[in-house]
This record gives C-alpha cells, structure tokens and sequence, in this order.
C-alpha cells in the first residue's frame, strides 16, 4: 500500500512522518505539492517544480542518513504563515525541537537569513504548540560556503539561524539534536499538529489584509484570555445593517484602551463590506501616508499602475481635514460614501478651536468639527453611518474636544441614533462622557479593553496607565505579575541601540521615538526628526528596511515623535525620555515643562498637563513587543540637562519595576 500523502486535518501541503516521507518517491510528493499549489492559488509556477525537487530529495536524504530513530520525527512541507501570507518551506517536529527550514538554490542573502528566523518568531509568539519548545531556524542553501555552522542554542526560544549545505543536512540536524539532549517533556508531534496559528497582524498587514477582502475574521490573538475582535466588528455591521434597512441616520462609538484593536475594526468596516461605500478618515497625516503606501505598494505587485493605484487609495483612506473641508466647499452636496470610519474621533476639534484656527483660511469653520461631520454626512437621503473610534488617554494636541463634543454635537442632531458602549455614556471625566445625547443604545460590545498590540504581555497598558498615573507601587505589582515586563532602562545611547537591534531579529522593525517636547535630546545627537507631513519621509520610516535603506526606522538615526507614531506601531521601540516629562521633588509626581528660549518652564492647565502625559502614553504604548526607555545621564555643566533630573526620572522607573 502507497504511503499516505497529507493528513485531512492539517493545513501543510504535505504532512506525514519522516518514515512516510522516505518511502514516498520525491516525484509523487512534488505532485502532492502541486496540485496544493494550483486548488490554493491557481497557478504553477515553472520554476516551482525543480526547487521542490531539490528540497524533498534533500530531506528525505538527511532523514534517511540518520536511521530508524528518527523516523516517528514528522515533517511538513509548505506550512502557511497567515499573517505573513507566505508558506515555510519545511518543518520537521523532532521529539525534542521544532526545526524551521528554508530552501535556497543559490547564495543565500540577508533577506533569506530574515526570512527564515520571522518564521520562527512567528511560530513562538502565534502557535499553541510552539511555546514550550526550542525552534531552530536552518537555511539550507546550495551557495553556503561551509558545511553548517554552529551557534548557542536556547532553551523555550528561538536560536539563531544556521546554515548548511544539502549534503550537509544530516550531519546539521544530528549535531542540534545532540545539542539539545533528551527533554523532560517530549515534543508530541499529534498535539503541535492540533494546536491553533492565531497571528496578531500589524496595522498595515491588516490593511493589506482587509483591503484584498480576506477580513479580520482569522485576526485573532495569542492568548486565549482575548477578547475575539470578531464580536465586535459583527456588532458594527449588525447595527450599521440595520440602520441601512431602515433608511436611518447612526453613529456608533467603538472605545477601547490604547492597542485594543479599534483600528483594525475600523478598517474592516471601512473596507471589508460587500459595498464600496465606506471610507476611512483620519487626522493622523503619518497614518494617511503609511497605509496609502504600503496598499498601492501590493497593488503595483499586483500589476496595477502605480498612478491608477494611487488614485484608488485616495478614496479608500482620507485625510479627515481635506474630506471635510472639500465637502463644507461644495454644500448641499452630499460626500460618495455612506459610511465614514472617523479614526481618533475624541481629537476632533472643539467649536471654538475650529472657529478660533480657521478664522483667517479658505475654509471657515463655523462648528465644532464632529458638528460638521455630522451634517455633511446628513446630506444623504435615508441611510449614512459614522463609526467614531475613541482612544483613552490620547489626546496630546490643544483644541481635541473627546467625547464631550460629539455629545454636544449630537444633542442639537436628534435624527441621528446613537449606539455606544456604557462607560462612554457614564465616564466619570466630563471630556470622556457623551452626555446628554437622545435616546442612546447601550452595547457593551463596542468597548475593547484587552490590548493585542503587545504580543508578550496583557498587562502593558496597565502598568503604563500605573506609571503616568502617579501609582509607581501599583505598577511594579503589576511588573512582577509579567514574566518579563516587556519595558527596559539603559542610560547609555549606544547600549539601547545595540539593545534595539537584538531585539528586532528576522523581519521586526524597532525605531526611536521621542516626545516632540524633548528639545535637549540634540545634545545627544538625537536632532534628526522624521518630518509627519514628509508623505515619502514617512513611507521610507515605515516601510523599508535597514540595510541597506538609511531612512528606514531600522537605522536608528530619525526619530519619531507622537505625531508621526500615533495610530501605528513598531515590534521595538527605543524610547528617548527627555526633561519635559520630570519626576518633582518632595513627591510631587510628574511635572510635565516646556523648552522655552534657554530654559525650562513648567506646564499649567489641566489640559496642557493632561496632554503633554497622553504624549508620554502614546510614546510607551507603540511597541509589539519590547521598548527600551533611554534616560540620558546629563550634564553637570549644562543647566538644561541638570544630572538630577534625569537621575530621579530613572529611579522612579526603576520603582515602577522597570529592569
């Protein structure tokens, strides 16, 4: 009897042991990997075929070479990374490791070095099955210049990538099984088969994601304590169904701690719906920029012209002041989409702000801005829909009204129905509550409180919130309830980069950031700021990759403040702490100042206070994984950057259980 070719209830093209695989003819399991090929994507490539070739006859070779006790290992071929949208070439699940193996058939690059270890990060942070298991990334290249070379291994992580030659797979995986010995707990090849994928896509995977109408469906986290951004994104369409039928006006409010997912709601409702008649809109020029970009880049892989590309996007992802101003120039008419996904709607501007900054410019404001968003989505006949995404704790710009205004805004419009989660209803801070708004629907499924920006900790935004709240004892609890806590202090520059760069392995991107306050980070070399409103400066930043391109975060040379951050994140973050967020003496907590002239001058007003923390907030809440808090050492000579200063800022966060 013929040897079975792929279980049912994986979804590798090829799945089986390594006694299945040795019996098999490499030129029946190429065909298995085919005809996979073609029901998935409807093509073949040609030169598909002779790499497959290659790859499965060196396999089954290395497995063959190392005898029966290796024969219940089990091996897949083309194991799918969802997240990444690309497929692992092999992976064989010893008794004892999970080995990663990419294929090449020449040199092998540094992009291939990345590849491989993403792979594994990927399987560590995402895989049920793969968290308590060594992962060993190997490229096998026919251009390696050495047998296989030998790096530390490590135990419940992810090692370094190894590389070898065909001829040398054997010998590789004889040495790392030795290397790692007989485990306490045996890897069970049946129970990692059975185990879940979830990847937690970044905000610009999900766009691509969504916008290509795969939706956030399979968006799910890496914990199971996660809250299912499904739910919440079926509750959207359920009411915005409704209103449709109905020939209603809605406004729903979807809240959420900083990382909660409000973007990735948003996006599905501003591009996942059968129609194309939603839109998304943002302040964030940086976001704007990014997104943009990064879609008109996968449209022009796919064929399409990058002018008709772009024209496509420009619909699709707004900018929230050119939608509304072009609309209030053309009254009456009313805007091409019926549903807008408003992004950070508590910044929109306040009546009197908007009165106050447009007096004197081509457009005059005469409200407040969610005011006039609500009219000129009114313009519509029967049905229109505003879907506000609400972030706590970041409005870092004067004149951001939060809730409060739309409250006000909405209690002049009774033809509107309001939905919105309670506490947006009964917030115990004014600016956080609705108000006063007719007849609201309560539903508690528009709130998301459980972050999944940080991939290795729940508890990130609440040590934060500890932090900046003024609460050091509370947040060094929650510091020893984290294993580890995903926050690290260095007062040494070069430290933090080295530290930055180790910590972005594979195909994760760290970069600096730093408070656009922070006017004395020069002295250390950090003046180089990512201009927010440079549309390719931003795109560069984001988007590509160092080496070899210099403008890319990676470099570690522009820093980013909260303008050009907010709404988008980085694996690692290198945070640079300045003196305008400072701990005070005789217990005073966190004095927020300004650079003024030569000095230093405190900050007065609850909301210039409250803004200049939520920068702080924003800064801290951006990574997916580690951020390195850089605090300066000072300069005894240099009034600007008293040693003192910095020195009590480091303490406090080493009291608030930063390592």
């Amino acid at each position: 009897m013929d040897a079975p070719i792929a279980s049912a209830a994986v979804t590798a093209f090829w799945s089986g042991s390594a006694r299945e695989l040795i019996a098999t003819p490499t030129q029946r399991v190429v065909a298995e990997l085919a005809r996979h090929q073609v029901r998935h994507f409807r093509t073949n490539e040609a030169a598909q075929s002779p790499a497959w070739e290659e790859s499965v006859a060196a396999l089954q070779a290395a497995l063959a070479a190392l005898g029966p006790w290796a024969a219940e290992w089990h091996v897949l071929f083309e194991y799918p990374m969802l997240r990444l949208g690309m497929r692992i070439d092999a992976m064989v699940l010893t008794d004892r490791a999970i080995l990663v193996l990419e294929f090449k058939r020449a040199q092998a690059d540094l992009s291939a070095f990345r590849q491989v270890e993403d792979y594994a990060l990927n399987l560590r942070d995402f895989h049920d099955g793969s968290r308590l298991h060594p992962i060993v990334p190997i490229l096998v290249s026919t251009g390696a210049d050495m047998a296989y070379n030998q790096v530390p291994l490590f135990w419940h992580a992810v090692s370094a990538v190894l590389q070898c030659r065909p001829e040398d797979l054997a010998a590789l995986l004889a040495d790392v099984t030795a290397r790692i010995g007989v485990p306490a707990v045996a890897l069970n090849s049946a129970h990692w088969l059975a185990g879940a994928y979830r990847p937690v896509p970044t905000i610009i995977e999900a766009a691509r994601m969504v916008y290509a109408k795969h939706g956030v469906a399979e968006i799910a986290a890496a914990r199971a304590d996660q809250k299912n951004l499904h739910a919440t994104t079926h509750a959207i369409w359920g009411a915005i169904n409704a209103a449709r039928a109905a020939g209603e006006k809605i406004v729903l409010f979807v809240t959420g701690i900083p990382g909660a997912g409000k973007t990735l709601c948003g996006l599905n409702i501003a591009f996942g719906g059968d129609d194309p008649d939603g839109t998304f809109l943002t302040g964030n020029p940086t976001l704007v920029h990014v997104l943009r970009e990064a879609l008109v880049r996968d449209a022009v892989d796919q064929g399409v012209s990058r002018r008709e590309a772009a024209r496509r996007m420009l619909t699709k992802i707004q900018a929230l002041p050119h939608f509304r101003n072009d609309s209030l120039l053309h009254p009456g008419r009313p805007p091409p989409e019926r549903i807008a996904v408003i992004d950070e709607a508590q910044r929109c501007w306040s009546r009197d702000y908007a009165i106050r900054k447009t007096r004197d410019k081509r457009v005059v404001l005469t409200d407040s801005e969610p005011g006039h968003l609500l009219d000129i989505m009114a313009r519509h006949q029967g049905f229109a829909a505003l879907v506000c995404l609400v972030g706590s704790g970041q409005e870092i710009h004067d004149g951001e009204g939060g809730l409060a205004e739309w409250g006000i805004a909405l209690a002049g419009r009774p033809h509107w129905r309001v939905v919105a989660p309670p506490d947006a209803l009964t917030a115990g801070d004014p600016r956080w509550r609705l108000g006063d708004v007719p007849n609201p629907v309560r539903d508690p499924l528009l709130h998301l409180d459980v972050a999944v920006r940080q991939i290795r900790s729940v508890e990130a935004v609440a040590w934060v919130d500890a932090l900046l709240g003024g609460r050091p004892e509370a947040a060094h609890a929650i510091g020893q309830r984290c294993d580890p806590l995903p926050f690290l202090l260095t007062r040494d520059l070069a430290a933090a980069r080295r530290g930055a760069r180790a910590l972005a392995r594979g195909n994760r991107r760290a970069g600096m950031l730093a408070s656009s306050g922070g006017r004395r980070l020069r002295a250390e070399g950090l003046g180089a700021e990512l201009p927010h409103m440079d549309e390719a400066a931003v795109a560069h930043w984001f988007l590509d990759s160092f080496p070899p391109d210099v403008r890319a975060a990676n470099a570690l040379e522009q820093v980013a403040t909260e303008f050009s951050c907010q709404g988008l994140e980085l694996d690692v973050c290198l945070l640079c702490w300045d003196a305008d967020l400072v701990q005070g003496t005789g217990g005073r907590g966190w004095v927020p100042r300004n650079f003024r002239g030569t000095r230093w001058q405190a900050v007065h007003g609850a909301e210039a206070v409250a803004n200049q923390l939520n920068t702080y907030r924003v800064l801290l809440t951006r990574a997916r994984y580690e951020t390195i808090i850089f605090v300066p050492a000072g300069d005894a000579g240099d009034p600007t950057r008293d040693p003192g200063v910095y020195d009590r800022i480091a303490a406090h966060l080493r009291d608030a259980g930063v390592p």
